[in-house]
């Protein structure tokens, strides 16, 4: 049988090592969900929350084949942690999971240039407009799919304003790019970045990771940054971040 974890601090060696903002989510039951078989002594666990899906302890094919019955999407990003997890996701999924490379930025506090942020934030040609996420924002976001993860893990505007923090730039009253919590954890929250395509390499997505970073530190929150490709490695670098290495991770369709 397989749990849903309800005392969550038990996971909290399977997962050790990891500096992952979305499993610590779960573990401090901010956002996501635990699955282990032994909910007293647990030393295997998967970490659900959003596209995401994490694994560690001791590999266990029954918990990477598992699909809580909430979960309705059919794709999702499946991370191994320790040798054999890789094994056992490939021998579930077989032809639907395919392996990718993803990068992790370090987490640094108090690396960031607070001066050259803030100018970034500023370059933005007159025709367009920036400004923190509020309701008309996250319902607009909620519409448009290349935005829609700027909000889609929080059920509604209240839980978004209370747990998240977004930044969006329009041009004529439309949204054209934006920068958001994918999810949040106690001390921060991990950000979710992207232009609309008729609007991209322009510098808009700097000059919102600029905002969105200087809010975090305004608040005392920090910004966590996981790059799904080199395009975004470089982002991450040009507002003050330092690449810390790769890993593996699986894109799963028809989960």
């Amino acid at each position: 049988m397989i749990y849903e974890l309800e005392e969550r601090e038990r996971a909290v060696p399977v997962f050790a090592g990891w500096e992952e903002t979305m499993i610590w989510s779960c573990l401090q039951g901010v956002m996501g969900h635990i699955y282990v078989k032994d909910r007293e002594n647990p030393v295997s666990a998967m970490a659900i929350l959003g596209d995401f899906c994490f694994f560690g302890g001791e590999p266990d094919g029954d918990l990477a084949a598992f699909k809580p019955e909430w979960c309705k999407q059919d794709f999702m990003i499946a991370v191994p942690g320790q040798a054999g997890w890789s094994e056992a996701i490939e021998n579930h999924y077989c032809a639907r999971a395919k392996k990718v490379v993803r990068y992790a930025m370090k987490k640094e506090p108090g690396i960031f240039d607070e001066r050259k942020l803030a100018e970034t934030a500023r370059m933005l040609p007159p025709e367009y407009t920036i400004g923190l996420m509020d309701e008309v924002d996250f319902r607009d976001c909620q519409k448009e799919e290349w935005c829609s993860d700027f909000v889609s893990q929080f059920k509604d505007w209240e839980s978004y304003r209370k747990l998240g923090l977004g930044v969006v730039i329009r041009k004529d009253g439309h949204l054209a790019a934006g920068a958001s919590s994918y999810t949040a954890y106690r001390g921060g929250i991990e950000i979710e970045i992207d232009t609309k395509k008729e609007y991209r390499r322009k510098g808009l997505a700097c000059a919102c990771g600029a905002r969105l970073i200087l809010e975090c530190l305004s608040r005392g929150l920090y910004p966590s940054w996981d790059a799904q490709n080199k395009w975004s490695v470089a982002l991450a670098e040009k507002l003050g971040y330092h690449f810390s290495h790769v890993y593996d991770a699986y894109e799963i369709y028809g989960y």
